[in-house]
């Protein structure tokens, strides 16, 4: 059995489903928190994402939701003919949320060994916080993970003909960079620290070898966990 929710779980599929509910709970957060400053708190891939959509005439939080759901969706019918094959078992759902907090606590006591978290917590009211602490989980991951990944690997691929295992490693190592090099963009945003990018470059690659390990669903689950393990104790502890 665990070989068979190993393998099953990876999928495209269980990705697609596991990560749906987190999506509509960030685009129910929106539609109940929607302010101005809900515009300047966000930043990483969240600011880069809307400058990219700015530029196309796409603007506003909901236009960059419905980007997301719009490429889900078309993934979802490009692949399914490979999903024929793929059962659906409810209690796997299950164990992918219990194995995301453990990815997500193992991080969190990574990160906070080395006293850098991923995230700092901004917003007026707690349903921002939460809000933002979510779509973190779901545009980071997409971002940097699925989209930068393919891309970089996509483009070492053709200037270097590398193999596939390469340059798949390679270009996350290159994501990894710039997923920590985005937390510094921003209004609430870090100051650039040498040591501080170089811990969350480090953070970059477990998720991006858990992203190679486990899907795109597992590690976006982990993310948005984390951030909201670190969201309970920041707000716990004022």
């Amino acid at each position: 059995m665990i070989k068979a929710y190993w393998k099953s779980t990876r999928s495209p599929l269980y990705s697609f489903l596991f990560t749906i509910p987190l999506f509509l709970i960030y685009e129910a957060g929106i539609f109940l928190t929607t302010t101005d400053n809900m515009f300047v708190l966000r930043n990483g891939a969240d600011a880069l994402m809307r400058q990219i959509l700015e530029n196309f005439g796409i603007i506003g939080l909901h236009g960059i939701g419905a980007i997301f759901l719009t490429g889900f969706v078309i993934i979802f019918f490009m692949q399914r003919k490979y999903w024929r094959d793929t059962k659906i078992y409810g209690d796997y759902l299950l164990l992918m949320m219990g194995e995301s907090l453990t990815w997500a606590i193992g991080l969190y006591f990574f990160m906070s060994n080395v006293y850098v978290l991923l995230m700092n917590p901004t917003g007026q009211v707690l349903v921002q916080q939460v809000t933002l602490s979510i779509g973190a989980g779901i545009y980071e991951e997409l971002f940097f993970r699925v989209l930068l990944i393919a891309g970089v690997a996509a483009i070492l691929g053709f200037i270097f003909q590398w193999s596939d295992k390469l340059k798949r490693w390679m270009a996350m190592t290159i994501s990894a960079g710039i997923f920590s090099a985005f937390h510094f963009i921003g209004e609430y945003a870090d100051y650039f620290s040498f040591n501080i990018f170089l811990i969350r470059f480090f953070a970059g690659l477990a998720l991006g070898a858990l992203y190679f390990i486990r899907g795109f669903g597992i590690t976006a689950w982990a993310h948005s966990l984390y951030d909201l393990i670190v969201l309970t104790q920041t707000t716990t502890q004022t």
